[in-house]
């Protein structure tokens, strides 16, 4: 399981804190208002932003370096590399010192991106492909690293309804097929509700303990209904 113990992260205005714990294989949606701190709160997990407290994934890896970490992370921009194949860019998730590839392993990047249905597109840049084929290709990346946790920082935000869905049903057979903790950051409810298992509400300098997706929506916090603009009675 992952677990945060007594996080402190430092932000402009005020300290985002919390204590939380996550199982192995679960999938969990992360809301609450803009600017509230849940990027930052995934980019403390990944590693990209200090904090203090405890991190645990079987030990402490709060002081681990970003590629030492047992985590995959998807932006919104899908952080491939313009210059590069997308072949070449799968491989760095096999290869990160960028050493040519063995025969097993370009193998296993021509079945990455048939899994995510890119089969053949591997000598094509980035550039060239739509917007839901190079979130297909970050996918991909994911697969190929073949890491416990998945961390999703909105990379879906800018595809229409339909192929977002589509792009949601692949994450979460990719992560069954891992056995994967998956954490997405989304503004979007009716998403949480497809996809969560659980959320997890951050508002207020708070990082609120997971509840269950149809608890949540049936009795939602203050803090959320603010945020959506749904007044009490």
């Amino acid at each position: 399981m992952l677990r945060i113990e007594d996080l402190v992260v430092t932000m402009d205005g005020q300290d985002l804190t919390g204590d939380l714990v996550m199982q192995e294989g679960a999938r969990v949606a992360v809301l609450g208002p803009s600017g509230a701190g849940k990027s930052t709160l995934l980019d403390v997990i990944a590693g990209f932003r200090q904090a203090d407290g405890v991190l645990r994934w079987k030990c402490d890896v709060l002081a681990d370096r970003p590629e030492d970490r047992p985590i995959s992370i998807l932006f919104q921009d899908g952080n491939l590399f313009p210059h590069m194949t997308i072949a070449r860019n799968l491989a760095l998730a096999l290869r990160p010192d960028g050493c040519r590839l063995s025969p097993v392993q370009n193998e296993q990047v021509e079945q990455a991106l048939a899994r995510v249905g890119l089969a053949g597109m591997g000598p094509r840049k980035p550039g060239t492909l739509s917007g839901g084929q190079q979130s297909r290709a970050a996918l991909a990346r994911v697969l190929l690293q073949a890491r416990p946790i998945i961390l999703l920082d909105e990379p879906f935000s800018a595809l229409g309804p339909a192929l977002k869905q589509e792009m949601l049903a692949l994450v979460q057979e990719v992560a069954d097929e891992l056995g994967a903790l998956v954490m997405m950051v989304t503004h979007a409810p009716d998403d949480a509700r497809r996809f969560a298992q659980s959320v997890v509400l951050v508002a207020n300098g708070q990082v609120h303990e997971p509840v269950e997706t149809e608890a949540f929506f049936k009795t939602p916090p203050a803090a959320f209904r603010g945020y959506i603009g749904q007044t009490t009675d």
